[in-house]
């Protein structure tokens, strides 16, 4: 691995340390309100909360049981899935569509809307070429503000659960929601995309502008607000590119530094929602734990992959190809095979589906690390809120363990963990690998959907798991070998979308109910500490060997078997 691959990462990890407790601490008195903290910024941001507030005929000072606030996530997300399908469909007749595209067709048009709406943003096209600048800036741009929101919502009503005493709410829905855009994401966006503008990332209005190379042939080269999706895309942990190449694109990503501060935006978020734990629970050391756990985890799938990436293809260095710059195919050479396998395992680690290299062309371990880590469930740190709650879901499970192995009842936070939960953690921890796995084993059987794969045996079937570990954890990543546009691969992506998205959000918020309600008891001299390096190890060993036992088959034919084949 070159300097300059490890300069980045110790340069990410230094920007990390300095703001994710500061931004944490800011989210923290965002959705502290319900207990009646003042949040910032109320004389800047209340104005206008008050203003959607009075259209929507929404009461602020109401709040919601966890059913309410689960149905008014439901109903939003329904509403915004129909309006983005109707604007994709209609979007050869609308405004804003210099270059004359028309309408999606039906299934594309469906997995698209479906996608952004579960902040997946998995793209079965590209980006230049079909959408329209109306269908990307009020389409697809508001739903990555939204659907980030969405989820930072439910981790705040999650910590409400586990915080409260003997209470029968979780908090409002719309108020979450309002304050996460106008609050947190719109602000840091803003930010993020002045900074990408100084880079030369594109932002304008222009369609496709033809221009004549140095060669004296013509080439089309395409415009729009880039920009100002580019930030959003990666702060909450999005991922649709605007160009088809996605950050690879030297529109979207065009320097070391572009590279460097949209690789922090992917996990600044994420981190930060730790800290912002600590300080809603009322106790710094449990935010510290779980950053702990986040952040061991991503930095060993980090410097495993640009380790693999770096050393290059073993097959390629038995017939002598210098590799001293690592292994390059289907990578930027302004970024590197250090920095590609940096960004792959931060975008895998969280719910961000961009790419700034083919993960197609990754070698074997590289990819298949990069696979494993979002079957971990993205909680290394996970997407925005959702990487929280899916560590803290792991965390109650590790609860559960140690107290049968120490015959005590188990207990997080003070609040005793009981079979109502455990029940909605199995339900948490099976819903996404029986679509994946489900899905990917009848693709592998399946003449049509094996038509749309490049290649054949162990690399044909990664790719097919690749495409399902990534719908059905809302990624978005793929290997691009992988021909997803077809009447198959949409619909049932589509699936499993909204099963990643849904039936893991439902049995959170409904933990959260349950736990809001009990009071907690008394710790004693055996009450298991969850703060502990100790506990955090235990809680790392059950999140792989709950992945292992889940995945290792899956990924032994496919990664594993097309490492031994070279």
């Amino acid at each position: 691995m070159t300097v300059t691959g490890w300069a980045q990462f110790l340069a990410l990890i230094a920007l990390l340390g300095l703001t994710a407790p500061v931004l944490g601490r800011y989210i923290a008195a965002v959705y502290g309100y319900a207990d009646g903290a003042k949040a910032p910024g109320d004389r800047l941001f209340l104005p206008a909360e008050r203003l959607v507030y009075r259209l929507c005929r929404v009461d602020p000072e109401r709040e919601q049981h966890w059913t309410r606030y689960a149905f008014s996530l439901l109903a939003f997300s329904l509403m915004s899935f129909l309006f983005l399908y109707a604007l994709l469909r209609a979007q050869g007749v609308l405004p804003l569509n210099p270059d004359g595209l028309p309408g999606l067709d039906p299934h594309i048009a469906f997995n698209a809307a479906v996608s952004f709406m579960t902040n997946t943003n998995w793209q079965a096209y590209a980006g230049e070429t079909t959408m329209s600048h109306l269908s990307q800036m009020t389409g697809l741009t508001v739903q990555n503000f939204v659907s980030a929101s969405a989820g930072m919502a439910v981790m705040a009503a999650f910590i409400r659960g586990i915080a409260r005493r003997g209470a029968t709410t979780l908090g409002n829905f719309w108020v979450d929601l309002t304050r996460g855009v106008v609050r947190v994401l719109l602000p840091l966006s803003f930010l993020v995309a002045l900074v990408l503008v100084t880079q030369g990332v594109v932002q304008n209005l222009n369609g496709q502008t033809v221009v004549t190379t140095v060669e004296g042939a013509a080439q089309a080269v395409p415009g729009g607000p880039a920009a100002s999706q580019v930030a959003i895309k990666q702060l909450g942990t999005n991922g649709g590119g605007f160009f088809d190449t996605n950050s690879a694109h030297p529109f979207e990503n065009p320097t070391a530094l572009s590279n460097l501060v949209q690789t922090w935006a992917i996990l600044i978020i994420p981190f930060s929602m730790a800290f912002a734990f600590g300080h809603l629970c009322g106790d710094r050391r449990q935010g510290r734990a779980v950053f702990g756990i986040m952040f061991a985890v991503w930095a060993f799938m980090s410097v495993a992959v640009m380790l693999l990436e770096g050393a290059g293809n073993p097959l390629l260095g038995g017939m002598g190809v210098d590799q001293s710059a690592g292994y390059l195919e289907g990578k930027e050479t302004r970024f590197g095979a250090a920095a590609s396998g940096l960004w792959a395992a931060a975008t895998t680690g969280t719910s961000n589906g961009s790419v700034n290299a083919m993960h197609d062309s990754f070698t074997p371990l590289g990819g298949g690390l990069s696979m494993l880590h979002m079957m971990f469930g993205e909680l290394s740190p996970g997407g925005a809120g959702v990487g929280l709650n899916g560590l803290l879901v792991m965390v109650i499970l590790t609860v559960f363990i140690a107290g049968l192995m120490i015959g005590r009842t188990p207990e997080y936070l003070g609040k005793k963990v009981t079979a109502p939960e455990i029940k909605l953690v199995m339900l948490y921890l099976l819903a996404m690998p029986v679509v994946l796995l489900g899905f990917a084993a009848a693709s592998a059987v399946n003449d049509a959907a094996l038509a749309s794969l490049n290649n054949t045996g162990p690399h044909g079937l990664s790719e097919i798991l690749y495409g399902y570990a990534s719908t059905a954890n809302n990624n978005g990543s793929a290997f691009a070998g992988l021909n997803a546009a077809t009447w198959w691969y949409t619909t049932t992506m589509g699936v499993a979308m909204l099963v990643g998205r849904f039936l893991l959000i439902l049995p959170v918020l409904a933990i959260a109910g349950s736990l809001a309600r009990k009071r907690p008891v008394p710790a004693t001299v055996s009450t298991l500490p969850t703060h502990t390096p100790m506990f955090g190890g235990l809680v790392v060993a059950v999140v792989v060997i709950v992945a292992g036992l889940t995945f290792l088959p899956a990924l032994t034919l496919g990664p594993v078997a097309e490492y031994f084949s070279l």
